[in-house]
């Protein structure tokens, strides 16, 4: 039974080193590595080479679980998934805006606790599979029942499913589709965690401004003393990403004062 989560491991990683390489040939459009992490957390020169050292990373690991039982493809995943958790947590930290990369340009939706949750399940089927007897392969052929469970855990902490489908229907990335109404985001802003720890600060109810930017809508309100106070809503997702930012009237500048929540 140690063996049974090696098949979901191997195709995980298979799977984001596709995505990642990719994304990486396709180019897209400009900028686009730089919302993607750990491209997001390196100089705009080496971001496609970060994504291709990731990759090569999984790439090199999945081998190792598919073809040995060496400890150390075993550790070795187990170190890449448990550093992979550390650097979601401090993307979702200082850039809230920013997508985890996992699998490539799908993964362009922002850091949500599903992404974190995922990281963390996947390090302890890797620290299960450390004592695993027998090669990746051999788990392929003889999949049990918790291979099946592990599947279903994953796909519901995967957001990229919901991005796929999204693209099967729409045939385009969630920046050239045309969003929900403005309303219809409005109250999706107003269901949410961030709207209610703030709403009490609020001057009026009803935002002064609103204007979109690629995958986010953005509602500009005042508070109390006058202060700007912008919230961003993701526009893909069923339970979509809320942001906010103040910006204090003294200086204009952005206070780094952002919460990340799920509507």
């Amino acid at each position: 039974m140690l063996e049974s989560q090696l098949p979901l491991l191997i195709l995980l990683l298979l799977l984001g080193t596709g995505a990642k390489v990719g994304t990486v040939c396709s180019g897209g459009e400009p900028g686009a590595l730089s919302r993607l992490g750990p491209a997001v957390l390196v100089p705009g020169r080496m971001q496609a080479p970060a994504l291709l050292i990731c990759a090569a990373t999984e790439v090199a690991l999945a081998a190792g679980l598919l073809l040995t039982t060496h400890p150390f493809f075993r550790w070795g995943t187990v170190a890449f998934f448990a550093l992979s958790t550390y650097v979601l947590v401090e993307l979702r930290r200082r850039r809230p805006d920013a997508g985890c990369g996992c699998f490539g340009e799908v993964s362009s939706a922002p850091v949500g606790l599903r992404s974190i949750g995922r990281t963390v399940v996947l390090t302890g089927m890797a620290g299960v599979s450390v004592w695993a007897p027998v090669p990746g392969w051999a788990a392929v052929f003889e999949p049990s029942w918790l291979t099946g469970a592990g599947l279903v855990v994953l796909a519901a902490l995967s957001p990229e499913i919901e991005e796929l489908i999204d693209r099967v229907r729409f045939r385009a990335p969630c920046e050239q589709r045309r969003g929900p109404a403005e309303s219809a985001t409005l109250a999706r802003l107003r269901s949410s965690g961030t709207w209610r720890a703030h709403r009490d600060e609020l001057a009026s109810a009803e935002p002064y401004d609103s204007w979109r930017e690629l995958c986010w809508r953005f509602f500009a309100f005042r508070n109390h003393r006058q202060d700007d106070v912008v919230f961003a809503v993701f526009l893909s997702g069923r339970r979509p990403a809320v942001r906010v930012a103040v910006v204090s009237a003294e200086d204009s500048e952005p206070l780094e004062k952002y919460t990340g929540v799920s509507a």
